[in-house]
């Protein structure tokens, strides 16, 4: 993960060179870089410390403390926190060399300053060596259970400075060379080995550790394409900067130059939202024709059930299932801003049943909870805390709800799987026993998505996107569009 990100501590421009290149801590004033590097390390702290998740901490901060960040330390903010939990495993690797000492011994909040400091190091070329360790060394100092380490992080970052750390001998090890050279876990790397292959799995981590490109979805119920697009430009969004569009498969998608505005006006009247591709290929997959019932099986926080809602159309119908109240909350208010009046929100577990009649419906998607393996790129945490067994244990719950799913749907209806992983165990194979198990169901093998994106679909029907393959790098999806008979 390197962006072209500036750092205001070192920008020229700034008037803030000279008091880290002479590596004093700058006065309290002068201090916006560091203030944007403490954001950081608060988030990380607290992504290691107490499960939470980067994405939301960052969108959290960025739009409670809108004022307090210039688009420049946004950015820089964004890629200092997943660009290090990106490349943990990698850094972790080359502090232990690099201090010849156990990381587990290692104050938590020092590890993470190591870890943010080292990040910069290595990956931003535009970061200065002197300021990435002098701001290291002044976090160090601003914390109690931090500050008598402060020594100890000018050592090792100064060394990281001047030396390279080897990487593990390829020859003798392969799976374990790029574990570390790309930053996963490596019972993880093997599982992609065995997958795509050894080639495919050093494609697809490269691509991981790389930023998703900034896609959202226009709100076409708002308008047509161009004259949302038209929008958003007077609303300062940067799209086709030069001065063509980037080619997208469907109307609805737009890849943006940088990150969306979140604040704007374009965001309050509901003319878009985040969203990534493949995400937004899923819904497609459903096909249903406007004026149609659409049965959205898990559907917080409703990304999917409000871009059915405009499929189906004012004189159609969503109804959106979903275990979790708070993310159905999520999804009514998402719906109220997007301007979506034909949704029903409803609390259900789909793991155990539907609340609606057998064999009723003739649309239902369930784009069930996963791993999250197609996503590491937004999610990057979710491989330091997946374990192997969760690939089977999440395919069985997937199962059961699959099977209450299924039910819903009558004869001549369609049914649509997904998970944002890129498991088999999460995907083709919760597929194939399904289908033993339901003669009455059979694979489309040809749904209406597959000529948008013939190269990321089976013979069989079946869908899988992934970021090292496909054009505009998608999210990794698998999906499947069944038939009930």
């Amino acid at each position: 993960m390197t962006d072209p990100v500036t750092d205001p501590l070192t920008d020229p421009t700034s008037g803030k060179r000279g008091a880290i290149a002479r590596g004093r801590r700058p006065p309290a004033g002068d201090r916006a870089g560091l203030a944007v590097r403490r954001a950081a390390l608060e988030i990380l702290i607290q992504v290691d410390q107490q499960s939470a998740f980067a994405d939301v901490l960052l969108g959290n901060r960025l739009e409670n403390e809108l004022a307090t960040y210039a688009p420049p330390d946004r950015r820089l903010l964004t890629r200092l926190v997943l660009g290090t939990l990106a490349w943990q495993g990698r850094l972790d690797y080359e502090i232990a060399a690099l201090s010849s000492r156990k990381l587990d011994r290692l104050d938590p909040g020092v590890l993470a300053i190591l870890r943010l400091g080292l990040y910069q190091l290595r990956f931003l070329s535009r970061i200065p060596n002197h300021a990435a360790v002098d701001t290291s060394v002044g976090l160090a100092h601003e914390s109690r259970a931090t500050q008598p380490a402060a020594g100890m992080v000018n050592a090792i970052l100064r060394r990281a400075a001047r030396d390279t750390v080897a990487m593990p001998d390829r020859a003798m090890d392969e799976v374990g060379y790029l574990a570390i050279a790309h930053s996963h876990p490596r019972w993880l790397t093997g599982k992609f080995a065995e997958w795509f292959g050894i080639e495919g799995a050093e494609r697809l981590m490269a691509a991981n550790n790389e930023a998703a490109p900034n896609v959202i979805r226009l709100n076409l119920a708002r308008g047509d394409r161009q004259s949302l697009i038209d929008e958003l430009r007077r609303d300062g969004f940067e799209i086709g900067a030069n001065g063509r569009l980037p080619e997208t498969r469907l109307p609805e998608t737009i890849v943006l130059d940088s990150a969306p505005k979140l604040d704007s006006s374009g965001y309050r009247r509901g003319l878009f939202y985040p969203q990534s591709e493949a995400s937004q290929l899923v819904a497609r997959m459903l096909d249903a024709r406007p004026g149609a019932t659409v049965v959205d099986c898990a559907a917080a926080p409703g990304g999917k059930a409000t871009h059915l809602a405009e499929i189906v159309g004012p004189s159609g119908r969503v109804l959106a299932l979903d275990l979790n109240l708070a993310g159905l909350s999520k999804a009514r208010a998402l719906a109220a801003r997007l301007g979506h009046r034909n949704l029903s929100f409803i609390r259900a577990d789909t793991a155990v049943a539907l609340p609606l009649k057998p064999a009723s419906c003739e649309f239902v998607l369930l784009d069930a909870p996963c791993t999250g393996l197609g996503t590491l790129r937004e999610h990057p945490e979710i491989r330091w805390r997946l374990k192997p067994g969760d690939l089977k244990r999440m395919g069985a719950v997937q199962s059961s709800m699959l099977e209450s799913a299924a039910a819903a749907v009558r004869a001549g209806g369609v049914l649509v799987y997904a998970v944002c992983s890129l498991a088999p165990e999460e995907g083709r194979e919760v597929i194939g026993r399904f289908l033993v198990r339901h003669r009455e169901f059979a694979l489309d093998s040809n749904p209406p998505i597959k000529r948008l994106i013939p190269e990321a679909f089976d013979a069989d029907g079946t869908m899988l996107t992934r970021p090292d393959r496909d054009g505009d790098g998608l999210d990794g999806f698998f999906a499947a569009r069944l038939l009930r008979r």
